[in-house]
């Protein structure tokens, strides 16, 4: 669905008591732990998280010693170490964030230190900021707080690799100063007996340019919320999102856009693929337009591609407009199983059944990897995603060996005819 200026226009007129429209996906925040109640599972922004199986992280289970390892590549002139005592408790909501779940504003009460990634202003960092998180145990409960701070007119790429097992509830605040130009990497690649409750807040200075890319594919259970409000008219937000689900696992990705101010953007994109027996993702997107924000531009988009039997995948996109004066705003969701006319066609070219199969999926998900921008991350999701297709779509196959030709052949097969059809349409076309 789009959005045109002048519908909106005319729905505000229609109610002209309208004053301001409180988000029913993100209620009322607090730091104080005792006005959030334990969620039951009927809260709108729970109904879809199976919270038996987060073990006390969304409640009150203890926060014990860190049983996950940090560590963290050197660029020159960026500070990143873990800090304590005044200093930690400063950077508490450095993002705007005030916090809308329990667990959330308990990781801000309780941690007693915090990962601070700092890139003074008028920075350029050449190379990645890596902080690898190798989780050890999953039978401890922990907490963790990131603050990343850049200033103005910095560029930098900080990405957040998270491997292991682990149970850990995170919150990561993202300060990007005016006219900066930052990409925040966060790839879920944990263990399959992980759990992982996190929540990524940015706030996004004037003039600004910020990109996160959410990328999943380990764990038991993964949640996320990616957040991002605005300091200031010009800046831009583009939210991208990566997950690959397998049997039994539980992979949910929230995102929203709160556009706080004049002339600001969004983009949303996020694609994932579902295989094997009670293989579960959910996506809830919301873009809210507030009343000062006249002049905006966003849109959300999530694509789902089921590959097997028995699994399931919930996408809501939801908008929520307080000014009709807006340059545009719309959404787009679709979930599908393989596109029979493009495997048709390529079978139709002396392609097998597994190969035209693997072919679209790595059609499906490419054009997304290369937005990250990152290229050794990038090569890495190629394979990634290769070796998630051996579990189910292709471990008929045998050796992956076989499938040992140039990446570049798959898209040029897709793309050598102009009636081919479009491999990123594999999902449908969102209506």
């Amino acid at each position: 669905m789009t959005v045109t200026t002048d519908s909106v226009r005319s729905a505000l007129e229609l109610a002209p008591e309208h004053d301001h429209v409180d988000s029913h996906l993100h209620p009322e925040g607090s730091f104080d732990v005792a006005d959030h109640e334990v969620p039951t599972g009927r809260e709108e922004i729970w109904r879809f998280t199976p919270l038996k199986r987060l073990k006390g992280l969304h409640a009150d289970a203890e926060f014990m010693r860190s049983a996950t390892t940090s560590t963290w590549n050197t660029q020159e002139g960026v500070r990143v170490e873990g800090v304590s005592g005044d200093e930690a408790r400063g950077l508490r909501g450095i993002s705007g964030l005030v916090p809308n779940t329990r667990w959330a504003a308990r990781v801000l009460a309780e941690v007693p230190s915090t990962l601070l990634i700092d890139v003074p202003a008028d920075t350029e960092v050449a190379e990645p900021i890596v902080v690898d998180l190798d989780g050890t145990d999953a039978g401890v409960t922990e907490a963790g707080h990131v603050a990343m701070r850049f200033g103005r007119h910095s560029k930098a790429i900080v990405v957040l690799n998270h491997t292991g097992s682990s149970t850990v509830a995170a919150v990561v605040e993202i300060a990007v100063g005016d006219g900066a130009d930052v990409t925040v990497v966060s790839i879920q690649d944990w263990a399959d007996d992980a759990v992982h409750l996190s929540h990524h807040q940015a706030r996004v200075g004037r003039d600004a340019t910020y990109k996160h890319a959410a990328i999943s594919f380990g764990g038991d259970l993964v949640r996320m919320d990616a957040n991002v409000t605005y300091d200031g008219p010009g800046g831009s937000a583009e939210l991208l999102g990566l997950y690959f689900a397998d049997a039994g696992q539980h992979i949910e990705h929230r995102i929203f856009a709160d556009h706080t101010a004049p002339r600001t953007k969004s983009h949303a994109v996020y694609k994932g693929a579902l295989q094997g027996e009670k293989a579960h993702t959910v996506w809830v997107g919301n873009v809210l337009i507030r009343k000062v924000a006249e002049g905006i531009e966003t849109y959300e988009e999530n694509r789902n591609l089921v590959l097997t039997d028995g699994c399931r995948a919930d996408s809501i996109p939801n908008l929520e407009i307080e000014t009709g004066e807006i340059e545009g705003a719309g959404h787009a969701s679709a979930t599908a199983r393989f596109d029979d006319t493009q495997l048709f066609y390529l079978q139709s070219r002396g392609i097998s059944e597994k190969e035209a199969q693997r072919l679209v999926v790595h059609g499906f998900f490419n054009d997304l990897i290369r937005q990250v921008g990152v290229p050794s991350i990038e090569e890495r999701l190629l394979t990634t995603v290769e070796a998630e297709l051996a579990k189910n779509v292709l471990k008929d196959l045998g050796s992956l060996a076989a499938f040992g030709q140039d990446d570049n052949a798959p898209h040029d097969v897709l793309g050598s005819s102009r009636s081919a059809p479009s491999a990123d349409n594999a999902a449908g076309t969102p209506r």
